[in-house]
């Protein structure tokens, strides 16, 4: 692929956050393949690899350094402190918010491909039966997250900053066509 330097010079941090199973850490990678910047999954730093929480101390003392770097693509939502925290140190941030009916179905689908491929970006050893469980909690709790008013609010602190709101297939599969 070829990239316009002014472009990928432009992006230096790069969030990429959303509901659950929307594709986020295959763009994720695609990002940073295309710019050539390292790519953080959140779920990583966020949980050991038997599923436990991180101590929220160290979580966020590793989060506060990761974004003072000067480079870096991060996926994941992560605490809401670490979230807007991510919001205001990017320069590039990258909603994925497709229909709710994509969403549970690639839970499922990350599901039935578990026994056979790691889904990207999870802790190794991590459970698929105790991440599919947890996709479909926070995909139902979702609605009362992921709102117009969170939107807005993300717009906001958003002035500045290159915002982009991925609704459809089609916007997820070429959104890197362009790096």
């Amino acid at each position: 692929m070829t990239q316009d330097a002014s472009t990928t010079e432009t992006i230096k941090r790069v969030t990429v956050f959303g509901k659950p199973a929307g594709g986020k850490s295959t763009l994720s990678r695609r990002i940073s393949e295309a710019t050539g910047i390292e790519l953080f999954p959140l779920d990583l730093m966020e949980y050991h690899q038997n599923g436990d929480l991180v101590e929220r101390d160290i979580f966020h003392q590793k989060h506060a350094e990761l974004i003072a770097s000067d480079k870096w693509v991060i996926e994941g939502l992560g605490t809401m402190r670490s979230f807007w925290d991510r919001i205001d140190a990017a320069d590039t941030l990258v909603y994925v918010d497709l229909p709710y009916r994509v969403h549970y179905w690639w839970v499922i689908k990350r599901f039935l491909k578990g026994p056979f491929v790691k889904p990207l970006g999870w802790p190794e050893g991590s459970s698929v039966l105790k991440g599919t469980l947890a996709g479909f909690k926070y995909l139902r709790l979702s609605r009362g997250f992921w709102t117009q008013e969170l939107l807005e609010k993300i717009k906001a602190r958003a002035k500045g900053k290159t915002l982009h709101h991925i609704t459809s297939l089609k916007q997820l599969n070429t959104f890197t066509d362009n790096l």
